[in-house]
């Protein structure tokens, strides 16, 4: 749906949301079955365990529905904790190697897919960040000014 707000996407930023999206609904599902199928350590298995890993990925996922820019851009935070937890369990658990590269591949599709979506789509929308030289030489005028 697109409205005068709203530019159309260009198709590479349909590529990045798309790279984004399979990461990040990756995520969403291996978590879960990794917890699942894998033994814990105790041999204890609660349901709490199996879906505490996936609660910070659920708190972008309103955004992420409503194609909000500024989500993709907050929710690389988000992901490298699972890119972090990946590379620990890359070196700490090396008999889950499959796990471990899931991880990784699904945390990399979504941290790249979100920086160069939020990215290419802010522009398209007219969407900037101040740098922080322009807000110093505000700044300074207006206290020149005050004086």
């Amino acid at each position: 749906m697109n409205t005068a707000d709203t530019p159309a996407k260009k198709p590479i930023t349909i590529k990045f949301q798309r790279a984004a999206l399979f990461g990040y609904v990756g995520l969403l599902i291996l978590l879960p079955v990794w917890m699942y199928c894998i033994p814990p350590l105790n041999g204890n298995t609660s349901l709490a365990s199996i879906f505490a890993p996936i609660i910070p990925l659920l708190l972008p996922l309103r955004g992420i529905i409503k194609d909000n820019t500024y989500t993709y851009a907050w929710a690389n935070f988000i992901v490298m904790l699972y890119f972090i937890h990946g590379l620990t369990m890359l070196w700490a658990a090396p008999d889950e190697l499959i796990w471990v590269l899931l991880e990784l591949i699904f945390a990399s599709s979504m941290f790249i897919g979100c920086t160069y979506y939020a990215r290419h789509r802010g522009q398209e929308q007219g969407l900037k960040i101040r740098k922080l030289k322009e807000e110093l030489a505000e700044e300074k005028a207006a206290n020149e000014h005050g004086k």
